[in-house]
């Protein structure tokens, strides 16, 4: 289908319109189709607050803890509000 034909149907004469409309619903679906979405498990230590992520890490969707008295997974809420970010001035 064309700009012209989309046009047509909605019975609109902005072309400007209608292309940014239609570049912005190709946005919206490529963002809503998850591709290569991975499962990835690590042991949790007592003391350590960082761990290292795969390096084709590009989005966490989510982080679960293995509840140990019922033997399921459950699933840590994000932080609501303000986080207080600090600068690293020690990378390794």
């Amino acid at each position: 289908m064309t700009i012209q034909e989309v046009m047509e149907r909605v019975g609109s004469r902005e072309t400007t319109l209608i292309t940014a409309f239609i570049k912005d619903a190709i946005h919206l679906i490529n963002s809503n189709n998850e591709e290569n979405i991975a499962t990835w498990k690590t042991s949790i230590i007592d003391g350590t607050r960082e761990y290292a992520f795969p390096a084709n890490l590009l989005h966490l969707r989510s982080v679960s803890v293995l509840d140990e008295t019922d033997d399921k997974y459950k699933m840590i809420r994000r932080l609501v509000g303000s986080d207080d970010v600090v600068e690293d001035t020690e990378p390794e």
